[in-house]
């Protein structure tokens, strides 16, 4: 593949950092790397071939194997079924693996994630500390998103909280659907089929806190 002139990677690279509106491809790029490496160290760690991850998922061995390579910029929807099937959260697919646990997570350290699809961003809050049931992730919901996950059943129970900071979003736990307006909170068990839905004309920012139980 042809590399552009020097030129060429200035001007853009100008572009990107006079621009607060255009992403941050560096950073985009750095994400979907973690995200990689982390579904891959996932995947290998429970001893799934790719198949079979396929199998459990819902998802193609193809789609699989390019989210691996960091080939392909894999939607929320998607990312929800791969993390499913590999028996964790979502934001788990976010974290880094390190050798060494530590308590504080500051705020240039917390991941962020754009989800290509809906536009959503989601920032995780709480340190990737394997042995905490508790997280926090930070969501900023674009006027007139839409997000749906299909996914229900899971090996260990999850509790989860939504707690609006600003704005308002409408919320579907299986057949029951939520209006939230800003300092509402809702909690539900993550047990059946959910969707997000701003159609309001200003953007929607809630934290979501889960507790996970293990499989009895």
């Amino acid at each position: 593949m042809a590399i552009p002139p020097i030129s060429s990677l200035t001007a853009i690279s100008n572009i990107i950092e006079n621009n607060s509106n255009i992403i941050d491809y560096r950073n985009f790029m750095d994400i979907n790397a973690r995200i990689a490496a982390r579904v891959r160290f996932l995947r290998q760690e429970r001893g799934l071939s790719l198949d079979a991850l396929a199998s459990k998922c819902d998802v193609s061995r193809s789609m699989i194997s390019l989210i691996e390579r960091g080939q392909s910029s894999a939607t929320a929807v998607v990312l929800e079924k791969l993390a499913t099937g590999l028996g964790v959260l979502l934001l788990a697919l976010f974290e880094e693996t390190p050798a060494a646990v530590a308590p504080l997570m500051r705020r240039p350290e917390q991941p962020e994630w754009r989800d290509p699809q809906s536009g959503y961003l989601r920032r995780n809050i709480s340190p990737p500390d394997p042995q905490s049931p508790l997280r926090i992730v930070e969501v900023e919901f674009p006027a007139g998103a839409q997000v749906t996950y299909e996914t229900a059943a899971r090996d260990a129970r999850v509790h989860q909280q939504i707690w609006m900071l600003e704005g308002a979003i409408q919320i579907t736990v299986g057949a029951s659907r939520y209006a939230l307006e800003a300092g509402d909170c809702l909690a539900f068990q993550l047990d059946c089929p959910t969707a997000f839905h701003n159609p309001h004309r200003k953007a929607a920012r809630y934290a979501v806190v889960t507790h996970t139980q293990a499989a009895q």
